[in-house]
């Protein structure tokens, strides 16, 4: 069952960049713009690389390649010594959870613009948080099978 439930990561991942994060105006009698994760890997990789690279990595490449590593664990397809890594990438991804908590937090302390929360971060946080969820649970089951093989 839980490696059935963690290949639909696969599928709300990708529908998780495209879904809008947020609203945001500059003042409050204007219109709010839609802002995504990749409308946001857009207008940065226009005005500051490294800053987008390090964006992709922890938006995009570490959740889904975590997500991809825990389904062939499950599948039997890779080897449970590589749970430390999947671990490591899993925190990268909630590093960027944390930068737009702060970018939110920051913008609206500022009181010059107005941001609305959407959809979509909600949905990319529930994938970060189960995502860490299977693999909690996935090394669980590895410990218990091990142990059960020991006996």
């Amino acid at each position: 069952m839980l490696r059935y439930a963690h290949l639909t990561l696969l599928v709300l991942y990708p529908i998780a960049w495209f879904a809008p994060l947020m609203r945001a105006g500059l003042l409050p009698m204007f219109g709010l713009s839609e802002i995504s994760v990749i409308s946001g890997l857009q207008s940065l990789w226009g005005s500051d690389v490294f800053l987008a690279l390090l964006v992709t990595i922890f938006a995009l490449f570490a959740p889904y390649l975590k997500t991809i590593g825990l389904a062939l664990l499950h599948w039997g397809l890779l080897s449970p010594r590589t749970l430390p890594v999947l671990h490591i990438l899993g925190k990268l991804a909630m590093a960027d959870i944390f930068l737009i908590a702060l970018y939110i937090t920051l913008t609206k302390g500022i009181g010059i613009g107005r941001i609305e929360v959407a959809w979509g971060l909600y949905l990319f946080t529930f994938c970060i948080l189960a995502s860490l969820l299977f693999s909690f649970l996935s090394e669980r089951d590895l410990k218990q099978s091990k142990a059960a093989l020991q006996d």
